[in-house]
């Protein structure tokens, strides 16, 4: 079993590729996000501690974490963030790191691909046989993020500006997909890839 790891700023367009990946490959996709709001759920391993470390105001009529309101919170004061970080990236690790075990010894799934933003960040190098940094440029990403979530123009910037740089993706991955609008070209980047892996 392979296993790859997908990262790139917010609005690069990395979900595509892992349907691309999903559909055309079989590729078993699991993305960290996911897994974390799983894991925040009640009754999740990260619940408690998250309710105990943060203002009761975070949470929504039926006592779940509201997404919403943490990444305002987040968004706004960074040692809330670290914060946040420290107490859920941790247990997301485990969660995957358990998951690949399963996927091994089950024997049936042949590309694991795993996709996080912060995937260099949390030390997923040494889980992931490559590293594959999906690159768009910035007035592209804005465009995307402006079109599916309705974001304005300065809070995309606020965003991108936020997040590591193209030359940290650069020096840290294995391989850069640019992913500029042109699906047919990230995907014949996606097969050579692949046939290098």
């Amino acid at each position: 079993m392979k296993i790859i790891g997908i990262t790139g700023g917010i609005g690069a367009g990395k979900s595509r590729i892992l349907s691309y990946l999903e559909e055309k490959h079989n590729g078993y996709c699991i993305e960290a996000d996911r897994v974390a709001h799983t894991l925040m759920e009640p009754g999740g391993p990260v619940y408690l501690a998250i309710r105990n470390a943060f203002p009761a105001d975070i949470l929504d009529d039926d006592d779940r974490i509201h997404r919403q309101k943490m990444a305002d919170l987040i968004f706004r004061q960074p040692q809330m963030r670290e914060k946040l970080n420290a107490i859920v990236h941790p247990a997301v690790k485990a969660y995957i790191r358990s998951d690949i075990q399963r996927c091994r010894q089950e024997g049936n799934i042949t590309l694991y691909v795993l996709e996080a933003a912060l995937l260099i960040e949390d030390g997923y190098r040494e889980i992931c046989d490559e590293l594959w940094y999906v690159y768009s440029p910035e007035e592209v990403r804005i465009a995307r993020l402006m079109e599916s979530r309705g974001y304005s123009r300065e809070k995309c910037m606020q965003i991108v500006n936020s997040q590591s740089t193209d030359t940290y993706y650069r020096r840290h991955c294995d391989r850069i997909l640019v992913n500029d609008g042109n699906l047919e070209n990230a995907k014949k980047q996606v097969e050579e890839f692949l046939m290098n892996l």
